[in-house]
């Protein structure tokens, strides 16, 4: 039996535990769809799939509901595989090992999958327990969010039959969202060229790491250190002067997650190699000065590397770090409209090279279509001048803020009465699939409300309990409180 299991309420905490073994990274969902799918038919409940793999549930209303106007809770079936470095795990065949400590639920060594898990089991819990009362309810389940959003991209219009969609993807209790940031991939693709190690030179291997990461969206405005851009820093003012050339460079994981770590592999002068040592030691402690408040476990570690063939010419790797050096990353601008509010930003998330080309990935949000543009224009630029090919894809819009949305009023009204306090009504520069959904239910009312999540993208992420119970009254009371057709 799981050690959720002694926790409230049930039966939330031990479907989240069954999600939590069955590995359901991006693109390796379907374990995890196809048991769903099979569950919901063991209780009677209606479930079909589109072509893109999204899951659509439907259980008819309570004894004298029927006439309520319909609803839809949302959530996606995929989690963001991220662990440290020293968890031995493999996301595609691992189940997560949740655990509680100090009123949390956290993973060993990896995300837990809160984010959005919990959602999921919260709507599934909602089709289980025959105590809740609910006018007409489906659940739709969508694939692969957290790398593109497909499952949203393809919904198709005249599935679902639902007035109201209630988005469990929130990371906050207390706070409702009605709007969201969009956002669009970007990467620079730069040729670069190679030529034999010089003579007398060795092969080290710097690693920077010990970094939080985070969530690219709901985190950007923390301040936390992006591994890539911190270590092309130091490539960027000791190359010349120590005479370093760059074999291979690696920083990140996903787009969407801030980088954790970041490695170089480079060859030096043999008599040079205490040089870097001591500059790298210096460029900790001015980093570990800056980011002091934020970040308490950097490291930068030098150790021997066994040599590749060849390193960089020198002007491919001039090019190489005074790209990466220049990009931009973080907060753009803030929100005029929304205090408080990141409006446009940018996550360097993902550095890749190859033997002859390097390509640095990264995820640009924004309220605002013009705030996307601005950011695609400036990253162009810089392309343009360091000879890299750049290309913009997979934008998604965001979701514009309906400040007279009825559900959201219901919501405001029901959490006022539950908790006796007023909730706050956000815009999270995260990314929600509901301004996707809006294209093909233009009509479709929609708020998003969750638990308190906090280090999602990153093995710190936790989900607080107590929390969880909170959200749990308010999804089950907001559903009993959904008013009639007119």
């Amino acid at each position: 039996m799981s050690e959720l299991s002694q926790l409230s309420p049930q039966p939330l905490w031990d479907i989240f535990a069954k999600v939590c073994s069955i590995p359901h990274p991006s693109y390796h969902e379907e374990a995890l769809a196809n048991h769903i799918v099979e569950w919901a038919q063991e209780k009677g409940i209606h479930a079909e799939r589109d072509e893109v793999g999204n899951i659509l549930l439907r259980k008819p209303a309570t004894q004298g509901m029927e006439n309520r106007k319909a609803v839809a809770l949302q959530a996606h079936l995929d989690m963001v595989p991220q662990k440290n470095n020293d968890t031995v795990h493999d996301f595609t065949k691992d189940p997560i090992q949740p655990f509680i400590e100090d009123g949390w639920v956290k993973a060993r060594g990896t995300t837990l999958g809160a984010d959005n898990g919990i959602g999921l089991a919260s709507a599934l819990a909602v089709l289980a327990d025959e105590s809740v009362e609910h006018g007409p309810l489906e659940v739709l389940l969508t694939m692969t969010e957290e790398t593109g959003m497909a499952g949203a991209f393809g919904l198709q219009p005249n599935w679902l039959q639902s007035e109201i969609l209630i988005n469990t993807d929130s990371e906050t209790e207390g706070e409702i969202y009605m709007g969201c940031a969009g956002g669009i991939d970007f990467t620079a693709t730069l040729p670069l060229s190679r030529e034999a190690v010089p003579a007398g030179f060795s092969t080290l291997k710097l690693t920077l790491k010990g970094l939080k990461g985070g969530h690219s969206g709901a985190d950007i405005h923390l301040g936390l250190g992006n591994a890539s851009k911190l270590l092309a820093r130091f490539l960027a003012d000791h190359a010349q002067s120590l005479g370093l050339r760059l074999l291979d460079f690696t920083g990140g994981t996903l787009r969407n997650a801030i980088p954790r770590e970041a490695i170089a592999t480079l060859a030096i002068a043999s008599d040079k190699a205490d040089a870097l040592k001591a500059a790298a030691q210096e460029f900790l402690a001015t980093i570990q000065f800056e980011l002091s408040a934020v970040e308490k476990k950097i490291a930068l570690v030098v150790e021997p590397a066994e040599s590749p063939a060849k390193v960089l010419t020198v002007d491919s790797q001039d090019k190489f770090l005074a790209l990466l050096n220049a990009t931009p990353n973080g907060v753009i601008r803030m929100s005029d409209d929304v205090k408080g509010v990141v409006e446009t930003s940018l996550n360097v998330g993902v550095v890749t090279m190859k033997e002859d080309e390097v390509a640095i990935n990264s995820l640009i949000r924004s309220l605002i279509d013009s705030g996307k543009e601005y950011v695609v224009s400036m990253l162009n630029s810089l392309s343009a001048l360091s000879g890299a090919k750049s290309l913009a894809k997979g934008s998604y819009p965001g979701w514009k803020p309906e400040p007279s949305s009825p559900v959201m009023t219901l919501v405001r009204e029901t959490y006022e009465t539950l908790f006796n306090k007023t909730p706050n009504i956000m815009v999270i520069h995260a990314g929600l699939e509901c301004g996707l959904f809006k294209k093909p239910y233009p009509d479709m009312d929609m708020v998003s409300i969750g638990p308190t999540i906090t280090g999602p993208h990153s093995p710190d992420e936790q989900v607080e309990i107590e929390s969880v119970e909170l959200y749990w009254k308010l999804l089950t009371a907001l559903l009993k409180a959904i008013p009639e057709r007119k």
